[in-house]
């Protein structure tokens, strides 16, 4: 026989062999056929192969015999259609079985294919929802084929795999399936699959369709049947072209639908609440008769509320029992006991297909459920409250006609059920697709847009399932799958858990992890039952982190762990019980541990053998949950709010140990949105965890680049977000990293133009002080334009400093090779820094130092910066000196800005006079040619010289000196003796006002002690000359003796000034007398004349101690201190000796006057008191105001010698000025208003009495002699006073 007539038999026998052989066979025989088309001998390779087919088709033939022989029960709806059935399946290769549940289609179906020899050649794959299910119906059909589990049936789901050789029909879960995939893409160890409970519509379902429909033209010997309730079932036929759907009654009973809405239309009628709705519709229900109902809710709160509600309206003997997921098995198991009495289950959609309650007659439907909806917007899991579909509310009603006729309640009216959609949205239309997107990469299926979903899932939801792969790092920027994409999608979690375990073994840190992930993969075996809830958390403390909710995991594993090592597992599953924990989910969660452990294994991963630290586990913990992550809320109006990624708010859950002090930072498990956004599961992580795990997602936003001159780089800061969240918000970073070409121009400019470089080459001092020195030409001269333009010298520096140099270090390596080759490359030159000469800018017009007092040469600086609070010519003042500076003198400036200041204070007169000197520069260049620079006061000097020139006068007050621009006017900088800078200004007094009590302190610590006295008693130091030289540090300074009063002691002091030296020493004299005097001083203080009176009358104002004292001042002064002062021991001692025994004959005429004027002062205050009338009110104040000038402490001594006398006439004045005040008050208010602004213009000028000249203290008490002359004239004055004769002695005050 010829090898080709060969290879084709052996072709035609690959039918008779298992599908799994098949396709390795016809690969092997494919490749002897290439080899026998050209020319090669194949008959070896065929005498190997032809045995193997041989024995491979005897082990089919084999299995075919030994397949089971079903038979069928009567009484399953599903037997009845058998032969129809059967004939569907042999005829077609998909078929679509729809009955209700009940029929018997799950468990007879695949006895239906066994029949058909189904099974031999492959084995019948039949998927379940969940693994409980897988189970259960496993052992249901082995038991009704008579074999055991693990042999003619099997069944695999996630923790436990019992198929054998003997297998013919393997039970599995969707999800189980779904990874076989990976190994076998063309599922040949199967010749049939049920996919069980389609209508579910869940994720894995959707994704085992649509990949099936691609298989099945390439498998023509494998049968698909597709087995759902009586939901849609036309939209599974069309998605396989139109395969036939066999329809299967259930076991069913009429079911009775009543409308009960919760809204009324009707005015009389009120709304009711849902619970209300409940409690109602059970009363009506119970009137029909015995029977369970089960009430349908949305949630567990719901079931709460309703189940408080129905045990206050019911009879005892009813049992109420909630049914959710998140039950303990235990609690979910009651509802499945036997029971008497009438039982009311109040249950969510859990109880729609997932669990069959038995013995229910009514059902009560609210018509609301918590539906699972992924928000592409948010990018989280919602769990909103909406309507149930219309096939979900037949779902339900179907509940209620399994044991007889029933009745169903809906709590909405028929209108509502009939607006409502058909059928709910399928589990892909409505969840983060990334765990399918990442299945369907490494299974090389292409584009999820292209895949035959049954539903094409919203191209936004694939979008976000490619955007969390690339958070997670599984696919790059082009959706291409990564090699971590690749070693995730063979770890059967949820890929943010798989990402977890992925970076624990590079934190070292993956022996914790694994515990954690697993425990985050199944449902947590922590049980809180509603009516022990206390006891619960109690239990369940010892297991809690302030830091972490996830090592709350590993505590629990190790406390079982630990526990199990000591009991038998009947001991610890009572234990569990006492302690709050679920044995099954313990279990699960061990099998989950078990599972994952062997992948990681299989994949070369090894655990830590060191215990991990917090970090390591929370950064590997954090990969996975990047965009979990938040911020504690700065807004004080939720204080325990948190700002996560994508700008959403939420709140830590109230279980979670970080409920009452969260961290500043945390991430989550979860983020799901309820009545409220909770995070579920968190801890505390450090920001900077983020950076570094979220590189890839970090958006960076790069600001206020800026000169950094210690490293000499371009530094900036990059605020850094993940997802809008910002992580940091002024990193500091080096700006040429992100923009060199901008970093290059501020280096150069900052660095090289400014000078803001410490270079090690000498280019930089040369250049800058040459920059100086043009620049203070400028500042000299008010002119900037001799100094080139900036842009000149950044052109300099640009055109030699090659592009790649952007910092001080690489400059400076470029700058030490290129000066071997120039070694002044980078040197300028004043002819290039000035754009012309400045030959008009002398030493003489504008000099370094300034003369500003006796013997005193101080530095002037020069600044041109129009607006700048130093623009202009600075007199730097040491500190010693502040007093001695001559104030007129520095009114001239320096002659090169003598001509400016001249012509801005001509322009600065007022109009009627400055029209006399126009134009101004030409007056003021005239001027400053006339006038002796420096001689006098400069005002003076230039209104003289105008007037000699115009002839017309300018009084002082018209100049306006105060708007002079700040650059015409002297600044004055007071420095120390460190030269630290202590005060800066224009106003030479009162910076001298400011400083006053330092300017002392300093000039005492200069070395005057030689010529000073602490304790004088008596002039026994010799003659005081009126100034004396001192002089230190090279500071030359006049100092000024004085004998000093210094409480009731005297000392001799070396002052600062003349002025206060002549204050001080008129005081330190009146102390001296005091002592020397003191007999006669003792006596006037004890024998006063009329004391106690003008104590009495003295009271008001002051005590009488004081006036005592002021009075004997008086009366010393009066007697020995005429001008000028005794400055020697000999003047001082006549002094003494000529008017000792006048004193108590001063005092006694002193202290007659002093008595009258007080007794008026004290009249007039009397006659003030209590309730003026209405029209005194103004004249009132003005003679209080006179009264506080006249008589305070200290007055008779800071009243004029020669105007004491008249004391008791202005008083006397003011009394009769109140006596016509009643009858002339118009009168009154005339005059008052006539010397008003006299008197306001005197105190302005007297501020605090300081520096008053003899003028202004003879004006202030003409001002009282006007007072008596307009409102007491027959009193007297003695020399003619008038407001026009004070008002021209004020001008003649200011000209002077």
């Amino acid at each position: 026989m010829q090898d080709s007539e060969r290879l084709r038999q052996l072709e035609a026998r690959l039918d008779e062999v298992a599908a799994r052989e098949r396709a390795e066979f016809a690969r092997r025989l494919a490749g002897l056929a290439r080899r026998a088309r050209g020319g090669q001998p194949v008959d070896r390779g065929l005498a190997k192969l032809e045995p193997e087919i041989e024995a491979a088709r005897e082990r089919l033939a084999a299995r075919r015999a030994a397949l089971p022989v079903p038979t069928y029960p009567d009484e399953l709806p599903v037997v009845a259609r058998r032969e129809d059935i059967a004939r569907a399946i042999a005829e077609h290769q998909v078929v679509i079985v729809c009955g209700d549940t009940g029929s018997g289609k799950t468990t007879q179906l695949p006895k239906i294919c066994l029949e058909l020899g189904r099974g031999a050649a492959g084995l019948i794959g039949h998927t379940q929802p969940r693994r409980i299910a897988a189970r259960s119906v496993a052992g249901r059909i082995a038991e009704e084929l008579k074999t055991e589990v693990g042999r003619g049936v099997g069944f695999k789901v996630r923790f436990s795999d019992h198929i054998g050789p003997e297998t013919y029909l393997k039970l599995m879960t969707d999800g189980i399936l779904l990874a076989e995939m990976q190994q076998d893409r063309l599922l040949t160890q199967y010749d049939t699959l049920i996919i069980d409970e389609a209508h579910e519509r869940s994720l894995n379902i959707d994704f085992l369709l649509g990949y099936l429909k691609r298989v099945l033209p390439q498998r023509p010997d494998l049968k698909l049947i597709v087995t759902s309730a009586t939901i849609d079932p036309e939209r599974f036929s069309r998605h396989f072209n139109d395969a036939p759907i066999l329809m299967v009654e259930g076991r069913t009973y009429p079911v009775e639908v009543r409308y009960r809405p919760l809204v009324t239309l009707e005015d009389d009628e009120e709304d009711r609440d849902p619970t209300q709705g409940i409690v109602e519709a059970c009363a009506e229900l119970a009137r029909e008769g015995l029977g369970d109902v089960l009430v349908f809710l949305p949630g567990e709160r719901e079931i709460r509320e309703a189940a408080e509600a129905l045990r206050k309206h019911h009879p005892p003997h009813t049992e109420i029992l909630p049914l959710y997921a998140r039950l303990s098995a235990a609690e979910q198991h009651r509802v499945f006991e036997a029971h008497g009495g009438r039982r009311i289950v109040l249950a969510t959609n859990v109880a729609e297909t997932s669990l069959t309650v038995p013995g229910i007659r009514y059902v009560v439907d609210a018509g609301t459920a918590r539906i699972s909806r992924y928000s592409w917007r948010a990018k989280l899991q919602r769990l909103p409250i909406e309507p149930v579909s219309q096939a979900s509310a037949d779902q339900r009603k179907g509940r209620c006609g399994r044991v007889g006729p029933g009745v169903c309640i809906r709590l909405y009216s028929e209108e509502d059920f009939a607006s409502r959609p058909a059928f709910t949205d399928p589990e892909i239309q409505r969840t983060n697709l990334a765990a399918v997107v990442l299945q369907m990469a490494a299974l090389g299926l292409g584009e999820v847009a292209d895949f035959p979903f049954i539903d094409p899932p919203d191209p936004r939801l694939v979008r976000d399932g490619y955007l969390l792969l690339e958070e997670l790092h599984a696919v790059d920027a082009q959706q291409r799958l990564t090699d971590v994409g690749r070693r995730l999608a063979r770890l059967p979690v949820d890929p943010r858990l798989g990402r977890m375990l992925l970076a624990a073994e590079r934190e070292g840190a993956l022996r914790e992890v694994l515990v954690i992930v697993a425990a985050l993969a199944v449902q947590d075996p922590r049980e809180r039952p509603a009516d022990r809830q206390q006891a619960a958390d109690e239990a369940h403390k010892r297991f809690r982190d302030e830091r972490s909710d996830f090592l709350a995991y590993l505590r629990l594993w190790e406390h079982y762990h630990e526990q199990a090592s000591h009991h038998s597992k009947s001991q610890l599953r009572k234990l569990c019980q006492r302690e709050f924990l679920s044995w099954m989910r313990l279990r699960e969660w061990i099998e989950t541990w078990r599972q994952l452990h062997g992948q990681l294994t299989e994949m070369g991963f090894r655990e830590n053998q060191q215990p991990a630290e917090y970090d390591a586990i929370h950064r590997a913990l954090l990969a996975g949950l990047l965009a979990h992550v938040g911020f504690k809320s700065e807004d004080d109006r939720d204080k325990h709010a948190y700002l996560g990624t994508r700008n959403r708010k939420f709140h830590i859950f109230p279980g979670s140990g970080l409920h009452k002090r969260g961290p500043k930072w945390l991430m989550a498990a979860e983020i799901a949105e309820t009545a409220r956004t909770y995070a579920r599961t968190v801890a505390s992580i450090k920001p900077e965890w983020i950076e570094q795990l979220g590189a890839h997602l970090i958006k960076h936003h790069i600001f206020e680049p800026h000169w950094e001159q210690r490293p000499a780089r371009v530094g900036a800061f990059d605020r850094l977000t993940l997802y809008g969240l910002v992580v940091q918000p002024r990193k500091r970073v080096d700006y040429a990293r992100t923009h060199p070409a901008e970093a290059r121009e501020l280096f150069i400019r900052h660095a090289l133009v400014y000078g803001e470089f410490r270079s090690r080459g000498g280019f930089l001092a040369h250049n800058r002080a040459l920059i100086e020195e043009v620049e203070e030409l400028e500042a000299k001269a008010r002119r900037p334009d001799i100094l080139v333009d900036e842009y000149v010298l950044f052109e300099f520096y640009d055109r030699l400093v090659p592009a790649e140099i952007n910092n001080g270090k690489a400059f400076e390596r470029w700058r030490e090779q290129a000066e071997r080759d120039n070694a002044r490359l980078l040197y300028l030159t004043r002819e290039a820094l000035m754009q012309h000469g400045a030959d008009d800018i002398t030493a003489e017009r504008f000099p370094d130092r300034l003369a500003a007092g006796p013997g005193l040469a101080l530095p002037l600086r020069y600044r041109l910066e129009p607006g700048g609070e130093d623009d202009g010519v600075t007199l730097t003042v040491p500190l010693a000196a502040l007093r001695q500076i001559d104030a007129a003198r520095c009114e001239w400036l320096v002659p090169g800005l003598l001509e400016d200041k001249l012509a801005a204070l001509i322009r600065g007169l007022p109009k009627a006079l400055r029209k006399h000197f126009v134009p101004a520069p030409d007056f003021a260049r005239a001027c400053a040619q006339s006038l002796a620079f420096g001689e006098g006061g400069l005002t003076g000097a230039l209104a003289h010289q105008l007037q000699r020139m115009t002839g017309v006068e300018v009084s002082p007050e018209a100049w306006d000196t105060a708007a002079l621009p700040d650059h015409l006017r002297m600044r004055f900088e007071v420095i120390d003796g460190k030269g630290k800078l202590l005060a800066a200004g224009r106003d030479l007094s009162a910076l001298a006002d400011t400083l006053e009590g330092r300017v002392q302190q300093t000039f005492e610590a200069m070395p005057t002690q030689s010529l000073e006295c602490d304790d004088v008693t008596a002039w026994n130091f010799g003659d005081l000359p009126e100034s004396v030289d001192i002089e230190q540090h090279g500071l030359a300074l006049k100092g000024y003796p004085a004998l000093v009063r210094e409480g009731e002691r005297v000392a001799l002091r070396i002052l600062d000034s003349a002025a206060s030296a002549e204050r001080a020493h008129r005081e330190g004299l009146l102390g001296l007398l005091r002592l020397v005097l003191r007999e006669p001083v003792k006596y006037l203080h004890k024998q006063l004349p009329h004391a106690q009176t003008m104590c009495l009358h003295f009271a008001a104002v002051g005590r009488c101690e004081a006036l005592k004292d002021d009075f004997i001042d008086a009366v010393l002064e009066d007697l020995f201190l005429a001008e000028p002062l005794p400055r020697s021991e000999a003047e001082f001692a006549a002094r003494v000796e000529a008017g000792r025994s006048e004193i108590v004959t001063v005092a006694t005429r002193l202290a007659e006057r002093m008595s009258d004027a007080l007794a008026a002062f004290h009249r007039i205050r009397q006659s003030l008191k209590g309730n003026v009338p209405l029209s005194w009110i103004e004249a009132a104040a003005d003679v209080n105001d006179q009264l506080a000038h006249m008589i305070y402490t200290g007055f008779i001594r800071a009243t004029p010698r020669e105007y004491r006398p008249h004391l008791p006439r202005y008083l006397k004045a003011v009394e009769r000025r109140l006596e016509r005040l009643q009858q002339q008050p118009d009168k009154d208010r005339r005059l008052r208003v006539e010397i008003e602004p006299l008197w306001a213009r005197c105190k302005q000028r007297w501020g605090d009495g300081k520096n008053v000249s003899e003028a202004l203290r003879d004006f202030r008490w003409q001002i009282e002699e006007l007072r008596v002359s307009l409102f007491a004239q027959e009193l007297g004055t003695p020399r003619p006073v008038s407001v026009a004769r004070l008002e021209k002695r004020w001008k003649e005050m200011r000209s002077g």
